[in-house]
């Protein structure tokens, strides 16, 4: 029977490991002193070991992301030339032409809003006497002939604030 060695290859596998580990690390170090960019590529052939090998252990791929990021130059923003460049000028006429435009609508929406409160009370108030609709602002009633008409109800109104009179 032969006697059982195999702590001596465990022993030398995590030497190797070791070993491989301190490479890669003073490879970082060396690459990040000189200004060298950090690449897994460049840690792999600096210290002599895969790329998969990098990727599969966290602390030198952490390393290396956190490297990499630092010396990654931000890409500078593309300047318009002067004559395309918006004015501070322009850029406030086209401010107040848009406000002016949103108060515009926003006045056209109320008065769309009261019109068709209106007509929707008109109709009620019809159904309810048994007389036909008058249009609003109209003084003589509208004989028209749609007895089916139902009134959409407002969207912004919900079951629980409507009152059924």
């Amino acid at each position: 029977m032969r006697a059982d060695n195999s702590h001596h290859l465990t022993a030398a596998a995590r030497n190797r490991a070791e070993q491989t580990r301190t490479r890669a690390v003073r490879a970082l170090r060396r690459l990040d002193q000189t200004g060298t960019p950090v690449t897994f590529e460049a840690v792999a052939r600096e210290a002599e070991v895969s790329r998969s090998w990098l990727y599969g252990q966290a602390d030198p791929r952490e390393q290396i992301q956190t490297l990499r990021a630092r010396h990654q130059p931000t890409p500078p923003t593309p300047r318009l030339p002067q004559r395309q460049a918006a004015s501070q000028t322009s850029l406030l006429r086209r401010l107040h032409a848009a406000t002016e435009r949103i108060r515009r609508l926003e006045a056209d929406n109320h008065q769309l809003r009261q019109a068709l409160a209106e007509a929707l009370g008109a109709s009620r108030a019809a159904r309810v006497t048994g007389q036909h609709a008058t249009r609003p602002g109209d003084k003589t009633p509208n004989f028209s002939s749609h007895t089916d008409f139902q009134p959409v109800p407002d969207a912004s109104r919900t079951p629980s604030t409507t009152q059924n009179t």
